[in-house]
């Protein structure tokens, strides 16, 4: 089986343009392929997992991978499944992140001549002359189109900006920019970006002519961002200092029992034949199943040695145990702390257990909340700083834990 059937028995793979011809390229390890990653933050995200592994992958297969970081487009920010305006970044808050982003990225693709390559389009966009632009791309695309895009939809319920109109037209211009410039003959994305990726494929056709081969492939949505990597509101960062090795496992071993194997199937490397033999597993087997999955995939950001340590307190805690030796902890200063004590609440805030003092008193209210083992009632339940210099766990839920020391 070549690499290309492999991707879509994994369930990856959702629309494709010339699909005889990608499937000779990727499979012969001919493809040029890049991946675009917008700089939003400091860190990726278990949302970029697909991405980051399909490269992967297709690099082990001999394909190139064109890592693409988005310092040009990121100044404007993609309107794609959003009901508001992105925050919009400096250039030195772009930098930085994008600096991470290859930080973490090396922990995936192999870089080097020959290998895979890392481009910022800051330095392609950010220096095009705006009338020029306008000469060159805008005679190219269809306005009504551009408003019957999927990616537009929810902007537009509420009003879309020129602004962050023309984020289409720069994503195609990428494309356009790297097949002429780079030899890259292939872009992968997300389903939701697909109006943006054919308007580059359509770019390269009329400008260099219905002889250039370039071609678009597209992944399930949500598991390239938008559904996968976010609990509670709150982002599951690949940044040990942002999500620690525990949570993280955490966060994989407590995804839903119907989504356990599509996400092995989608997001380890482990063989086929047997995944397939996990289709029949239930109960306990299902429980067995999210723990292969948790370790392998902290494994793959964080290392073997911390996977194994969050799989070890994570099976301590859940069986009754006492070890909390390599659960996530919080440091409790003298300025955190009223008459020399803290609320749970506050504590609850300051590990990033919760984001707002509703939010707290809804859970303690609800049952949700209990400290060292006991369940609390009193939105005003506050420790001493004599608890906090021994140690105290604040379970949140039945699968959520963190320790507070002072």
């Amino acid at each position: 089986m070549g690499v290309y059937e492999e991707l879509i028995e994994r369930g990856l793979i959702a629309q494709v343009t010339n699909e005889d011809e990608i499937r000779k390229m990727v499979n012969s390890g001919k493809a040029k392929f890049y991946i675009g990653f917008d700089c939003t933050a400091d860190s990726l995200t278990a949302g970029h997992f697909m991405a980051l592994t399909l490269m992967k992958r297709l690099q082990m297969a001999g394909n190139q991978p064109i890592a693409l970081i988005g310092g040009g487009t990121t100044m404007i920010g993609d309107p794609s499944g959003r009901t508001d305006m992105r925050k919009m970044l400096t250039r030195e808050d772009i930098d930085h992140n994008a600096e991470c982003f290859r930080k973490q990225m090396e922990r995936f693709i192999e870089f080097g001549e020959g290998k895979a390559q890392m481009v910022n389009n800051a330095d392609w966009l950010l220096d095009l002359n705006y009338v020029e632009m306008l000469r060159e791309v805008g005679t190219c695309f269809s306005v009504n189109n551009m408003l019957r895009a999927e990616c537009y939809k929810q902007r537009m319920e509420k009003g879309l900006s020129f602004f962050e109109f023309n984020y289409m037209i720069m994503q195609s211009y990428d494309f356009y920019y790297l097949f002429k410039n780079y030899d890259c003959n292939m872009q992968f994305g997300g389903d939701d970006q697909w109006s943006n990726m054919l308007g580059g494929t359509e770019l390269i056709r009329k400008k260099l002519g219905k002889d250039a081969h370039a071609m678009t492939i597209t992944l399930l949505t949500d598991s390239n961002g938008k559904k996968m990597g976010k609990t509670a509101g709150n982002a599951v960062w690949l940044d040990a200092e942002k999500t620690s090795p525990y949570d993280f496992y955490q966060y994989w071993r407590n995804v839903e029992d119907a989504d356990v194997l599509k996400c092995i199937r989608m997001l380890t490397f482990l063989p086929m034949d047997e995944i397939n033999k996990m289709d029949s597993w239930e109960g306990s087997q299902l429980n067995q199943a999210k723990e292969i999955l948790a370790f392998e995939l902290t494994k793959m950001v964080h290392g073997e040695e911390e996977a194994q340590k969050a799989q070890n307190a994570a099976k301590a805690l859940f069986a009754g145990g006492s070890d909390d030796s390599n659960m996530p902890q919080t440091t409790v200063d003298d300025a955190d702390l009223e008459d020399g004590k803290a609320t749970v609440i506050s504590l609850m805030i300051k590990g990033g257990m919760i984001k707002s003092n509703g939010e707290g008193r809804r859970l303690i209210q609800q049952g949700g909340i209990s400290v060292d083992g006991e369940k609390i009632t009193d939105v005003f339940h506050a420790v001493t700083a004599d608890m906090l210099a021994k140690g105290i766990v604040i379970k949140k839920g039945k699968k959520v834990f963190r320790k507070f020391t002072k």
